[in-house]
């Protein structure tokens, strides 16, 4: 199995046909969900699934809500969408990647591989990318 860090096929789809909106206020919800090291998760990564998500204390399964945003930089001719971090607390769990998907629709968005097992026995943060038109975690040029 493995995780890789992608933006999915199914987004990429539904984009184009306008079942994305990730500009608030969207009347859909984005959320954010993890997963251990066995899950299979990548490109043709259709919509959230339970498989190979993590349990443990202060995870739910089906992860958290995450509130995106969309800018655009006129310089770069860039469009990109930024998510605030999302913590969990307290946190007790090991995990190695995350899904983002649109839970108004199940529709998986992208993949994140985290690089390791990460454990936390406290507070588990995932923190994203600064926002802007050359690092946000989904950029359109």
């Amino acid at each position: 199995m493995a995780i890789v860090q992608t933006a999915t096929t199914a987004l990429k789809a539904n984009m184009l046909k306008g079942l994305e909106d990730f500009s608030p206020p969207s009347s859909y919800v984005y959320k954010i969900a993890l997963y251990n090291a066995n899950a299979n998760l990548n490109s043709t990564t259709t919509a959230y699934t339970t498989t190979n998500e993590i349990t443990g204390t202060g995870y739910t399964a089906g992860g958290q809500v995450i509130t995106p945003s969309v800018n655009y930089d006129d310089q770069t001719n860039t469009a990109y969408v930024t998510f605030g971090n999302t913590t969990w607390s307290p946190a007790s769990f090991t995990c190695r990647g995350a899904l983002v998907y649109n839970s108004t629709t199940n529709a998986a968005c992208f993949v994140l591989n985290f690089g390791s097992d990460k454990t936390s026995n406290s507070s588990f943060t995932v923190q994203f990318p600064t926002a802007s038109s050359t690092t946000a975690i989904l950029r359109i040029s």
